[in-house]
């Protein structure tokens, strides 16, 4: 699935272009994998990275490898899902959520726009 994968795999350097640069809203979902619950909502991210394509972006940023973004918002417990509007953190979401409360929340923030 990875060769049809529509997120933006983040990474320390290219989180201000790709995130906080963006014109587009940003879902950024902050995982590693060790993490059981993180697996458990990557089917979803990847829905919404399709789904979103062209409206919003959807990035997956892994925490092992990317400690200062990690750090710089304060990453303590995964999945965190934390979503962009104009460079700025506007919602947070930690833990797996149904895939339609995730939509509200990129639907709200695309409404906004």
């Amino acid at each position: 699935m990875a060769e049809n994968t529509k997120y933006i795999t983040l990474t320390d350097d290219n989180f201000q272009g790709e995130v906080l640069e963006s014109p587009q809203p940003v879902l950024v979902d902050f995982w590693a994998d060790w993490c059981g619950p993180c697996r458990t909502i990557a089917p979803v991210i990847e829905e919404l990275a399709a789904e979103f394509e062209g409206h919003a972006k959807v990035g997956k940023l892994h925490v092992d490898h990317n400690a200062r973004v990690a750090a710089q918002y304060g990453i303590r417990s995964i999945p965190t899902l934390l979503l962009f509007k104009d460079g700025q953190v506007v919602d947070q979401v930690v833990g797996v959520l149904p895939k339609k409360v995730l939509v509200g929340k990129l639907n709200a923030l695309l409404q906004a726009a």
